[in-house]
């Protein structure tokens, strides 16, 4: 019993991390669709603009013309991904780096999910370019799943060396 509590106690602080990570998501989405129309933005760098669009697919507008059915399948997709990271984190609470890069991926793929529930697409504005060439648009709960999936392989790669 007292193992139990103790898995439980560790799993809230990264619960409470993902609940930021997508409480920060979301409230970047709500002030980009309030400050700009679909498809407007701003110039910040010369390298970096703020566009809003949406992303009916997955990364990189993948099967974004695919019919609709994508909306729910990356939904419960998504939302299979999040039970199996909190039992990944209750059973692995004490693991520093590995619950906080599951912790990022579990905010961000909710902020996402929050998104595809509500709007029927993901809302993305981050939009990096060079000489013409632009990086696919994306938005903070994306940035939070990349750097949650570095630290696993970082994770990873220190865990294995470690073994040797």
């Amino acid at each position: 019993m007292a193992v139990a509590k103790q898995r439980e106690g560790v799993l809230v602080p990264w619960l409470g991390l993902a609940l930021v990570v997508i409480l920060i998501d979301q409230v970047t989405k709500i002030t980009m669709t309030k400050l700009f129309a679909y498809g407007s933005g701003r110039v910040i760098t010369s390298f970096f603009n703020l566009v809003l669009t949406y992303n009916t697919g997955a990364s990189f507008g993948f099967l974004a013309q695919s019919g609709g059915w994508q909306r729910w399948f990356f939904t419960v997709l998504a939302i299979a991904a999040a039970l199996l990271i909190v039992y990944l984190l209750k059973t692995h609470g004490n693991q520093t780096l590995f619950c906080f890069a599951l912790s990022m991926i579990l905010g961000g793929a909710i902020g996402n999910v929050i998104d595809r529930a509500a709007y029927g697409h993901v809302i993305d504005f981050l939009d990096f370019h060079l000489h013409g060439w632009h990086f696919a648009t994306f938005n903070l709960a994306d940035s939070a799943i990349t750097l949650g999936a570095i630290l696993l392989v970082i994770d990873e790669l220190r865990r294995v060396r470690g073994s040797r």
